[in-house]
């Protein structure tokens, strides 16, 4: 693996103009209002997220109460550990890519080469760049992550065929301080009609929250892995989980006929707790 991270490529955004605008000004815009929409809850340190990650007129609201969560917080997080789903190419295990930064609209963030070697002696850790090149599962995050921190480094990592418990086992090994968020990029149910996705995101939701990981499936979400990996390593550590919000592509945007869900969760260490 060393050899491979010698690349100093930029991986380009590959959704920009299609699940958010590709005009700085406009898309610094728009985060920072769908942000300054979310109502201001209980001061809270939240050490992990899950966030959806579909385009912004439709997941938007739901992302930014994701990462509006972060409040005062965010100003203490140097280093994001980024994963979700591999939509386009079929990998075995998880894979992070050689790129020495990820581009946005809103700028350029270094990838954190040295977190990857912390996980590299992994056997089920692969580096690949062709999963991360067309996918937006994690490029639709970094844009709400460039607003609300003042300057991080990227852990990206997409998961194909793996276990919850390799996505643990890889978030335990990243978790570290106080200076590290984690941030799962998922959506919920696909395609459904609306009342039977919110009947199917309620569970799902229900499920979450109650740490079950075992229970999640990809019909529940696509990120499913990695959530039900991050519940793994959460409830190993004691975290509490607050449900942000919870909706579908059919309260935002679009029809109900056919609508995809979005939830937003955070999850607390008790000891970070500010309230």
């Amino acid at each position: 693996m060393p050899a491979a991270l010698e690349s100093a490529s930029v991986r380009p955004p590959a959704v920009a103009g299609q699940f958010y605008t590709r005009n700085p000004q406009r898309l610094r815009a728009e985060v920072a209002e769908l942000l300054a929409g979310v109502p201001q809850g209980a001061p809270a340190a939240p050490k992990a997220l899950i966030a959806p990650h579909a385009g912004y007129v439709y997941s938007g609201k739901v992302a930014s109460a994701a990462f509006a969560a972060l409040g005062a917080h965010a100003q203490a997080i140097t280093r994001v550990v980024l994963i979700g789903p591999a939509h386009y190419v079929r990998l075995r295990g998880i894979a992070v890519p050689t790129a020495r930064a990820f581009d946005t609209p809103l700028g350029r963030v270094p990838v954190d080469h040295a977190a990857l070697e912390a996980i590299a002696d992994l056997p089920f850790v692969t580096v690949a760049d062709a999963p991360h090149a067309p996918e937006h599962a994690l490029e639709v995050e970094l844009p709400f992550l460039q607003t609300v921190l003042d300057s991080f480094a990227l852990v990206p990592m997409l998961v194909g065929d793996a276990t919850p418990q390799q996505v643990a086992e890889v978030l335990g090994r990243l978790w570290s301080a106080g200076d590290t968020l984690i941030v799962v990029s998922s959506d919920l149910s696909h395609y459904h009609d609306y009342e039977t996705a919110q009947r199917l995101d309620g569970a799902t939701a229900e499920t979450i929250e109650a740490g079950d990981w075992a229970r999640l499936g990809p019909g529940d979400a696509c990120g499913f892995l990695a959530v039900a990996g991050l519940l793994v390593e959460a409830d190993r550590r004691g975290l509490k989980t607050r449900r942000l919000a919870l909706c579908n592509s059919g309260d935002t945007a679009g029809t109900r006929e056919r609508v995809v869900g979005y939830g937003a969760w955070a999850f607390d260490e008790p000891s970070r707790s500010l309230a």
